[in-house]
């Protein structure tokens, strides 16, 4: 027996007509992982198979370990009316802020879970309110707050705990640690939607920490927490937090995620489960441990608005676009004909090359639109996906550049000479400048073209919509080609299923997946 990567037992043994009897008869109920070639239970499990397969099966020190600390466990925590009288929510905090009604509410909310996930819209300042609960609950079991945060984010993370004079310890997502102190932790998981694949390593290392028997309180942040409208990308949350629906994954994937069995090349049937569906219901069995809010609900603030521009190319550009784009849907096709290339990755490879070349042809109208924005004496803040293309459009109108290739610490001295009015202008890529920044002195967002995810298309506008802006926030979407308008309607179709899912609205939509759109799209080109 020994310990798995995501935290669970696994039992390995060779085949045995009677072992596999008494292993299938062992509750809670444990699956067979053949590709693992062994038995993987739950730990709520450990006490039973100890009681049956110890005399039998050599146990992993590591497992041993566990098993150790969960026959000694934690002390009990006080009751909830204790912990939020401890709290003291109306103090002003150490710095001198008080906490929003909101922010309040959220604290005790979080005070009454063990494992959480805070949903919040971006911008309600949710790092305050799980460090406001995480204080509380430190103080009173002795033991310390562990962050998991991307490493953009660790200097925002710091500021907030030091305005509360509070001691925590910061990892990155690609940097978790390996054990927790026997002490007791509470764990914080900010932008927690980075664990939404099984498969992924940081995922099952994440899920190790969530089920460690020293774990006092595991609270997840992330304002997407369903960021392409898919249930699947939810169960790993769910399993973090221990909820009740993450007990049995093939079950989850049936009931949620239109899971079920498909024939693929060579008559090898695989498990698939990309779908969505009973998201009424989904919403209904998570709402105890999943506290979803938007601005407007807690927050007076300036409203946002959306401006479409669609783009117009002369007749030489048109031609030249047509042309770009005639050659890489070609080339794709060449190669799928000769067998040389994957169905799914390849046709989702080609139409992100459509994409950018498509970015490139918006860049005069881009530059058009910023510099009447700017000569408005309006700051303005940029998006697109594409290195190149923020590099090219910072060339034609200066500004502050933020692109995966700048250091971590430059990027936020740039950020800080944006929002103290050095510079006007600040463009960025997706993944660096919509993530976890403030950048609330723009009220002009413009979008070269969106994620295909519309968490990431959120996040980009909520960089700017928050406590503090000016005005009301103006977010300009241009538009070229059918590649802009196949993303645009898709994150509408994902949006409204996300919505579904945290109770805005009572029908949900079923699409084709988007590999299955983008081969539709490049057969009928």
């Amino acid at each position: 027996m020994r310990l798995g990567a995501s935290g669970s037992i696994e039992v390995v043994t060779p085949f045995d007509a009677v072992t596999q009897a008494q292993l299938q008869a062992v509750r809670p109920r444990g699956h067979w992982r053949s590709r693992q070639r062994c038995w993987d239970f739950p730990l709520e499990a450990a006490h039973e198979l100890e009681r049956r397969f110890a005399s039998r099966f050599p146990i992993d020190p590591e497992l041993a370990q566990w098993l150790a600390w969960l026959r000694q466990p934690l002390p009990p925590l006080p009751p909830h009316r204790q912990l939020v009288a401890e709290a003291d929510l109306q103090a002003p905090l150490p710095d001198g802020r008080q906490l929003f009604a909101h922010q309040r509410s959220g604290v005790r909310w979080l005070l009454a879970r063990r494992g959480a996930l805070l949903a919040d819209a971006m911008g309600l300042g949710k790092t305050l309110t799980a460090l406001v609960a995480a204080r509380t609950l430190a103080r009173a079991s002795g033991g310390r707050i562990a962050v998991v945060a991307p490493a953009g984010l660790h200097a925002h993370w710091r500021q907030e705990a030091a305005a509360l004079e509070l001691a925590i310890e910061l990892f990155s997502w690609a940097r978790l640690p390996a054990e927790l102190p026997p002490a007791g932790t509470v764990l914080i998981a900010d932008e927690a939607h980075f664990a939404q694949n099984l498969g992924a390593v940081r995922t099952r290392a994440f899920l190790r920490l969530a089920r460690h028997p020293r774990l006092r309180a595991c609270w997840l942040l992330t304002g997407t927490p369903m960021k392409n409208g898919r249930p699947a990308q939810l169960f790993p949350l769910l399993a973090a937090i221990g909820h009740p629906l993450a007990a049995d994954q093939r079950a989850y994937e049936e009931r949620y995620c239109q899971g079920h069995w498909r024939e693929g090349p060579g008559g090898r049937r695989h498990w698939q489960a990309l779908g969505a569906t009973g998201l009424e219901e989904l919403q209904r069995l998570t709402r105890p441990l999943l506290l979803h809010r938007r601005k407007a609900d807690c927050l007076d603030l300036p409203p946002k608005q959306r401006h479409h521009h669609p783009v117009t190319l002369s007749a030489a550009e048109g031609q030249g676009f047509q042309h770009r784009l005639d050659l890489a849907v070609d080339d794709y096709r060449r190669r799928a004909a000769a067998g040389l290339v994957r169905r799914d990755a390849e046709a989702l490879a080609v139409f992100t090359a459509l994409r950018q070349i498509a970015a490139e042809y918006k860049l005069p109208a881009a530059t058009r639109l910023v510099r009447e924005l700017l000569g408005r004496g309006e700051p303005v803040l940029v998006f697109s996906g594409f290195v190149a293309a923020a590099e090219l459009l910072q060339a034609r109108l200066g500004g502050e550049l933020l692109t995966g290739r700048v250091r971590p610490a430059e990027r936020q001295a740039r950020v800080e000479r944006f929002q103290a009015g050095a510079d006007p202008l600040l463009i960025s890529t997706f993944g660096v400048g919509g993530l976890g920044l403030t950048l609330h002195r723009a009220r002009h967002v413009v979008l070269l073209e969106r994620p295909w995810t519309p968490g990431d298309a959120e996040q980009a506008e909520d960089r700017c919509h928050r406590i503090g802006m000016g005005g009301p926030l103006q977010c300009h979407w241009l538009q070229l080609g059918v590649a802009d308008q196949l993303v645009d309607d898709l994150i509408a179709s994902k949006a409204e299923r996300i919505e579904v899912l945290l109770g805005r609205h009572s029908s949900a939509l079923r699409r084709q997946s988007f590999p299955q759109m983008v081969r539709r799209l490049l057969a009928e080109w």
